[in-house]
């Protein structure tokens, strides 16, 4: 199980990677249908080149994430012949479910921001849950002081998920440059913003409620919230390392060093306008901070004894 674990939770890892890099790199249709790609499990190649490249980043992505499916249900199967945390087992199959609803409805949809953004949540909180089985599998007790964290390392985990909705947001609405300038936003702290349109969820990509354009302020009032928000995920999530330090010093420099790590990723994104292996990094960053604050959360919280609530 152990084994099993560890190999569900690197190639979930690589999905969610892998899934932010397709999706940066404006690949999301690159097989206009699905689950085939231009009805065929190896499409045939296309006579635009940019568009053949287009099509088998998003045909590599989907078989990652059926073997990952195939793999996840194996392990669904294993937990409940072992009894090792099969309800958590079968809520991991049951979302890997969901996820590939959302992948479909990702395609037949259009790339609708809504369903993107949902998608990646989902990838996202998939990475969560399969770092938490892995370490019921592996980990070693910590010592009782760790419980003193609980509250700090809660809230760091819940405004981190708050920061990757809103990096999802910006991602799924291509406003990565609604403030192409730093540290102001097009030369002003508060600049025009539409936040009525911005943060309007059933819509289609780049178009209003009515079906008009976007407009610039739009992209502006989101790219520019999830700049602010990041303030606020520094000062929460390095509060936690820095309260971590005093448990666990090993943990606590992970932690501030992937949130520092993942703030100056977004700030050079900024800076050398979006370049797509920053961009890809940064969404990496995202998913590294995130399983190592699942992993401060799962010490804080589990009983000094071995047990987990």
């Amino acid at each position: 199980m152990r084994r099993l674990a560890f190999l569900a939770l690197a190639l979930t890892f690589i999905v969610v990677v892998v899934g932010a890099y397709v999706r940066l790199s404006d690949a999301g249709l690159g097989c206009p249908d699905w689950p085939l790609c231009y009805g065929k499990p190896i499409p045939e190649k296309l006579a635009d080149p940019d568009a053949h490249a287009k099509q088998w980043k998003e045909v590599v992505h989907r078989w990652l994430a059926g073997t990952l499916g195939i793999l996840l249900f194996v392990q669904l199967i294993a937990a409940w012949r072992t009894r090792q945390s099969p309800l958590l087992a079968t809520a991991i199959a049951v979302l890997v479910v969901f996820q590939a609803a959302l992948g479909m409805w990702t395609v037949t949809l259009l790339l609708k921001p809504v369903i993107v953004t949902a998608h990646l949540l989902g990838g996202m909180t998939l990475l969560a849950l399969m770092t938490w089985f892995f370490l019921e599998r592996t980990s070693p007790p910590m010592r009782p002081e760790g419980h003193r964290l609980r509250f700090s390392a809660a809230v760091a985990l819940a405004t981190l998920a708050v920061q990757i909705a809103l990096g999802g947001w910006v991602s799924a609405n291509y406003a990565a440059l609604g403030c192409p300038d730093l540290p102001l936003c097009l030369g002003q702290a508060v600049p025009p913003m539409d936040f009525a349109n911005a943060f309007h969820v059933v819509r289609a990509l780049g178009r209003t409620d009515e079906g008009e354009l976007l407009p610039q302020a739009a992209l502006t009032a989101i790219h520019w919230s999830h700049r602010m928000f990041a303030l606020v995920v520094i000062g929460v999530v390095g509060w936690a390392a820095l309260r971590a330090l005093k448990v666990d010093r090993a943990l606590g420099a992970i932690v501030g060093a992937l949130v520092l790590l993942q703030f100056s990723i977004g700030v050079a994104n900024v800076a050398f306008n979006v370049p797509l292996p920053l961009a890809a990094a940064h969404n990496a960053g995202a998913a590294a901070l995130l399983a190592a604050l699942v992993v401060l959360n799962f010490f804080a919280f589990r009983d000094h004894t071995g047990s987990s609530p």
